[in-house]
C-alpha cells in the first residue's frame, strides 16, 4: 500500500512536490513515518529503497535497539534510530513548525527513551501492565499513573525512572496546535483534563491528552 505525495500528514518533512506515491507505514500513520522515508527523504543516507531494503536484510538498522525487518516500519516520536555501520544514533522529535524532527545523538543518549503510560491493567499475581504510547507493555509492580512518563532502557527494557504528571515538570505538546513546544507545567485541572503551561514566558493551555512530561 502506498499514500499519494499530496495525502501524507502535514508533519512528515518532506517536499509535496516529487514522486507520485510515497510508502504507507505499517501502523500509526498520524503519529509515524516509515524507516524508508526518513532513511532516504529526510536523513538522506539511503539514495533509493533497495538500499534501505539490503540494510534491512542485513541488519544494520535498528529502532530502539531492536532491528528492522521492514521497510515500512513507522518510526514514532522519541523512537531511537541506530545504523550499525556508522555507528551513528538518532532521536525523532517534532519540530516547532510541527513536522518531525530527527536528530542525531550520542551514543550515550541513545540507551535510554522517554514514553508515556496510556493504560493500566491488572494481571496475574496482582502485577500490573503498563500501556505506552509508542505501543510497548511493561509489567511493573511500582505504582504509576496513567499521564505520566518513564524512561526505559533500551538494553534491558526495564523502567530506570519515573517522570510524574505534576506541577513544575518539563513537558513537551506532541498534538494540537502548539505542537512541538516545550514548556512548565504551571497548574493541572484535573476535571477538564487541561493543563497551563508556561511556554518562554508565555500562558498556554492544552490538554493533558496533548502533552508528555520528558523531564
Amino acid at each position: 500500500m502506498h499514500l499519494k505525495r499530496q495525502q501524507v500528514p502535514k508533519r512528515w518533512p518532506i517536499p509535496r512536490k516529487g514522486s507520485v506515491y510515497v510508502v504507507r507505514p505499517n501502523f500509526s500513520l498520524n503519529n509515524g513515518i516509515p524507516i524508508l522515508v526518513v532513511l532516504r527523504d529526510v536523513l538522506k543516507i539511503a539514495q533509493n529503497k533497495k538500499e534501505v531494503k539490503r540494510a534491512i536484510h542485513l541488519r544494520e538498522i535498528l529502532i530502539d535497539g531492536r532491528a528492522v525487518t521492514d521497510e515500512k516500519r513507522a518510526v514514532t516520536l522519541f523512537d531511537v534510530i541506530t545504523i550499525i555501520p556508522s555507528k551513528k544514533h538518532y532521536i525523532v522529535e517534532l519540530s516547532k513548525n510541527r513536522k518531525f524532527d530527527v536528530r542525531e545523538i550520542k551514543e550515550s543518549e541513545a540507551n535510554t527513551k522517554v514514553s508515556k503510560i496510556i493504560g493500566k491493567k491488572i494481571m496475574k499475581g496482582k502485577k500490573v501492565q503498563i500501556n505506552l504510547n509508542d505501543g510497548n507493555n511493561i509489567l511493573s509492580d511500582a505504582k504509576y499513573s496513567i499521564n505520566d512518563s518513564v524512561v526505559i532502557n533500551l538494553k534491558n527494557k526495564k523502567i530506570e525512572k519515573h517522570l510524574p504528571l505534576k506541577e513544575h515538570a518539563n513537558v513537551m505538546i506532541f498534538d494540537g496546535k502548539h505542537a512541538g513546544q516545550r514548556g512548565i507545567i504551571k497548574k493541572i485541572d484535573s476535571e477538564h483534563k487541561t493543563v497551563e503551561l508556561d511556554i518562554e514566558g508565555k500562558k498556554v493551555s492544552a490538554l493533558i491528552k496533548q502533552i508528555i512530561v520528558t523531564e
